[in-house]
């Protein structure tokens, strides 16, 4: 794939991915890019394959067939004399250290207070020290409201401030690219506000590479420069947010959002 308009290589590019579950083919020969600092939302029903294109760069799923490249660097692996051959695991953790997931279900650690929650893997693979990682999941609580909640557990926190905790336990990575997998689904309707304004306030305040997976069409709308209609393990259609909501091409596109808009 060539380089981007500016001549730096794409943050993500998949070529040729295919990923199979047993017989099943959740994406059919792959390819897209996505710009650094460009923020993209996948739309699409259920089963089309959406999460699995971020399980995959998180390296979370292995690939069936086909190459993904992290800012031109091949993810888990690379062509060589012809054939495919797959990186060494120590090469593979080394990509995906600046690359941060918000998931669903929040996966913060239930024995572990708010702070150490954020301070353990910046320590431990960024090589802070504590006094560091500690001075930096303060800033990071305070961006996402919850400065007053450093020693609570898990436990004792509501979805949405689980889901905020979440967000800044993976902003502390310094990462370049985030993933965020429905990250209001899990939540109570009154509490989804609240987790999107922080996202909205990253979008607008950083230009960390964002690949979003949403059901929340509004917040696609706000936060993305691009979004992608995704069915069957295909892109059916892409394009600027109000483009693909406003005047989508394909009928199915049509279906899907007469359908989650309703």
């Amino acid at each position: 794939m060539p380089p981007t308009e500016n001549g730096t290589a794409p943050a993500i590019e998949f070529r040729g991915v295919e990923k199979r579950f047993g017989d099943h083919t959740v994406l059919k020969g792959l390819d897209f890019t996505v710009s650094p600092g460009e923020r993209v939302t996948l739309i699409g029903p259920s089963g089309s394959g959406k999460t699995t294109i971020l399980r995959l760069i998180m390296t979370l799923e292995s690939l069936t067939d086909g190459y993904i490249f992290v800012h031109g660097d091949p993810l888990t692996h690379e062509e060589r004399g012809g054939k495919r051959v797959a990186l060494p695991g120590k090469q593979v953790r080394a990509n995906t250290k600046r690359i941060g997931m918000v998931f669903q279900h929040f996966n913060l650690f239930p024995n572990m207070t708010v702070i150490e929650n954020l301070v353990e893997a910046p320590i431990h693979v960024l090589g802070l020290s504590r006094a560091e990682a500690t001075e930096k999941a303060r800033g990071l609580l305070a961006k996402v409201g919850l400065s007053d909640k450093e020693t609570e557990h898990p436990s004792r926190l509501s979805g949405g401030q689980q889901q905020r905790v979440a967000i800044a336990r993976a902003l502390a990575m310094d990462p370049d690219i985030l993933l965020l997998d429905e990250v209001t689904s899990a939540l109570d309707p009154e509490l989804v506000d609240d987790v999107l304004q922080v996202l909205r306030d990253i979008a607008r305040e950083t230009d960390i590479t964002m690949l979003i997976v949403t059901h929340e069409m509004q917040f696609a709308r706000d936060v993305s420069q691009r979004v992608m209609m995704f069915d069957g393990g295909v892109i059916l259609e892409e394009g600027h947010p109000e483009d693909i909501f406003t005047h989508p091409t394909q009928e199915r596109t049509r279906k899907f959002l007469s359908a989650v808009l309703d």
